[in-house]
């Protein structure tokens, strides 16, 4: 089998833990659902992606997080069975089996589930202990019994099968504009038939890699697939389904385990499986959240592993399951944001899907049934068509989430501002929203639209922890990770309840927490926040580490042009999304917003036109096409809309053939084509004047 390549990935978690809620009617009213449920408001999931989960997005809840921690040090407990995690180890009365034997090898007599009826049980045990973990999702709040029935609220994602030809190299809300224009004839597949052989071209399916910007629904898929077999309704072929979290395998990344070991851990109704089991059953592991890996996946240089009580690390154990050195007849399921999913070569997987979202019809569906008010639904439906970059960021079901509680609370409260239209407009209002919220649960002499000093230190500490993670490209959170930062765990506990839908708290195993934002844009919308903050301050240390210059930053445009650059340079575009809200919060209007938590004095409107003027002159040449449509967005953000009218006027009176094209305009012209809802059968690039280079642009 050739070898795959892989990097380790370390992308905080895609947010997808569950948060701490605020305990106050704005928890209820605005819980975070995933599926269109009757409430119409997002599914907390893991993901996606925060995520995510966050992030991905919004993250998927059972009772495990009551449970107690795990003591790996005590292994007599293990080996004698004890109640590791109280919940999972209750296991119901089994019923009659719904398993089915077909994955038994032929030449295993001895080793037939019908003579090992204690076996049967344990597998029934763990189909029940399975069920409850997935049957409930908690909205916004950890009290018992507040869950919602996974099944009520399910609405079924759009999954094609297949990738894209070329390479990642965008930014994920790049990738999210591209989606939006892929082409319906993209074969979609159900989430129960990913390891169904579906024509006669296709060979046996072991392993499916299954990717997805955060947020998206990766981890819904993997709990409703679970829930699915558990109950017997689907997939009754595979005899164990075992969901293991990278982000919970990061806890133990340091540890030494076998394959078995690691099941008795994390799965501990199965402490009676024995290690000649395991061969006899089909299998199915799946590893949700690669991306978010702290552990080392070196497919090149690792020791061999064939037997599953074999000790070694997390990392190897995994290589070893992928390649089929270790239980070659297992099934294997990865999901994984695309950036990890990408940098696993197509030999090693034989089926890749893509999770895509919501559909235009399922955007309008889930506002609909989020708010009651018909009137106030058409509204905010109308407003979000009316801007495609809006329309387009309502493929994550989280964003439709952020911007349902935005455009809500602008058109039901007296407001004469005008609704937002950039993407730095609705993060401020919406980090505006929440502050409010906290204010009228806990009171204070301050208006609401004003920011006390504690709660700007702490989103400011918080920023800081969004921006260093994310040119290391982690969304999750371990508490070393927020101390680090100056943040205090118990503090930032405290605030998830206060603020669930900024930064969220997900207890796991072993008495440790993951700790991630809403979703990846909130993540860089804090750390553009921060990172703006530290100029103001003139904070010459963080900048010039950041920007990697050691001459002085002189003004606001040197300070934008140069961050602009430095996104430029970035192969993947990670910081593309970070340096629009740089710009987008330069304007006086966002400042305005944030109550005070930036300095206005910088952003008079001389300084804003020499900002305007560097984007429209900037040479992107030695930089991604991909990149330098970035540099339109960016004026976008600013509200600066002169280009896109040339090119507008340019088109209508078909002078575009006589007049060379700037950078700039080659960009607006591409973003132009990209944002249509329009498909064009042909595209004639020669009838516009522009060198070979900005054609390729």
């Amino acid at each position: 089998m050739s070898e795959c390549v892989m990097e380790e990935e370390e992308r905080a978690e895609s947010v997808v833990p569950s948060c701490v809620s605020m305990k106050s009617d704005h928890s209820k009213v605005d819980p975070i659902n995933f599926g269109i449920g009757p409430q119409g408001s997002p599914l907390k999931m893991d993901e996606d992606r925060a995520e995510s989960t966050v992030p991905s997005w919004v993250s998927l809840k059972s009772d495990r997080s009551k449970d107690r921690p795990i003591n790996f040090r005590s292994s007599d407990q293990i080996e004698r069975g004890e109640h590791i995690l109280s919940n999972w180890d209750q296991s119901a009365p089994p019923g009659e089996s719904s398993c089915s034997q077909s994955g038994s090898r032929s030449g295993d007599a001895e080793m037939k589930p019908k003579q090992r009826s204690d076996l049967q049980e344990v597998i029934e045990g763990h189909k029940m202990s399975l069920k409850r973990r997935c049957e409930h999702v908690t909205e916004g709040t950890h009290e018992a019994g507040s869950g919602t029935l996974l099944n009520k609220i399910y609405t079924e994602l759009y999954i094609t099968e297949g990738q894209s030809e070329e390479v990642d190299t965008q930014h994920e809300v790049r990738q999210l504009e591209r989606t939006s224009k892929k082409n319906i004839q993209d074969t979609p597949i159900k989430c129960q038939d990913l390891f169904k052989v579906l024509s006669e071209q296709q060979r046996h399916i072991r392993v499916v890699l299954t990717n997805g910007v955060a947020g998206v629904g990766k981890t819904f898929s993997v709990q409703k697939f679970s829930l699915d077999w558990a109950e017997g309704l689907e997939n009754q072929d595979i005899s164990l389904v075992l969901p293991l979290s990278c982000r919970e395998l990061n806890l133990i990344r340091d540890e030494q385990h076998s394959l078995l070991s690691l099941l008795h851990v994390f799965h501990p109704t199965l402490q009676k499986i024995r290690a000649e089991d395991l061969t006899v059953w089909k299998l199915l592991f799946i590893f949700d959240g690669l991306d978010e890996s702290r552990f080392s996946l070196g497919f090149n240089n690792h020791q061999l592993i064939s037997d599953v009580t074999q000790v070694s690390s997390v990392g190897v154990l995994l290589v070893n399951l992928i390649q089929g050195n270790l239980l070659p007849s297992a099934l294997i399921w990865i999901t994984s944001r695309p950036a990890a999913a990408y940098q696993i070569p197509p030999s090693c997987v034989d089926r890749i899907t893509e999770v895509r979202g919501f559909t235009d019809s399922q955007k309008e569906e889930y506002f609909r049934r989020r708010f009651s008010d018909e009137d106030l639904s058409k509204r905010i439906i109308s407003h979000i068509k009316a801007s495609r970059s809006l329309h387009i960021m309502c493929l994550i079901p989280v964003f439709c989430w952020i911007a349902a509680i935005v455009l809500e609370d602008m058109m039901t409260r007296d407001q004469r501002g005008e609704l937002p239209q950039t993407l730095t407009d609705l993060y401020s209002h919406f980090l505006r929203v929440q502050m409010k919220r906290k204010k009228q649960k806990y009171g204070g002499k301050q208006r609401p639209e004003e920011l006390t000093e504690a709660d700007k230190e702490l989103l400011l500490k918080l920023g800081r922890l969004a921006f260093e993670h994310l040119e290391k490209g982690n969304i999750m959170f371990y508490s070393e990770d927020l101390e680090r930062c100056g943040l205090d765990v118990s503090e930032v506990s405290v605030y998830s309840g206060v603020c669930t839908e900024i930064f969220k708290r997900e207890s796991v195993i072993f008495q440790k927490s993951v700790y991630c934002f809403v979703h990846l844009s909130v993540q860089e919308f804090l750390a553009a926040v921060y990172m703006f903050h530290r100029y103001t301050r003139k904070d010459t240390v963080v900048i010039n580490q950041f920007l990697k210059y050691s001459e002085p930053i002189t003004s606001l445009d040197d300070f934008l042009r140069r961050a602009l650059r430095k996104s430029l340079e970035s192969e993947n575009g990670h910081l593309d999304l970070f340096v629009r809200f740089l710009h987008g919060l330069s304007l006086e209007s966002n400042q305005r917003i944030l109550g005070g938590l930036l300095d206005q004095r910088n952003s008079h409107p001389g300084t804003i036109q020499k900002v305007l003027n560097n984007l429209k002159k900037e040479n992107s040449d030695g930089f991604s096409p991909d990149r330098s449509i970035n540099i339109f967005h960016c004026l976008m953000e600013m509200k600066d809309q002169s280009v896109h009218q040339e090119i507008q006027e340019f088109l209508k009176s078909g002078e575009i053939s006589e007049r060379k094209l700037s950078v700039i305009h080659c960009s607006a012209l591409a973003y132009l084509l990209q944002m249509s809802e329009e498909v064009l059968d042909e595209l004639n690039l020669q009838q516009y004047n522009t060198s070979v280079r900005d054609d390729v642009a």
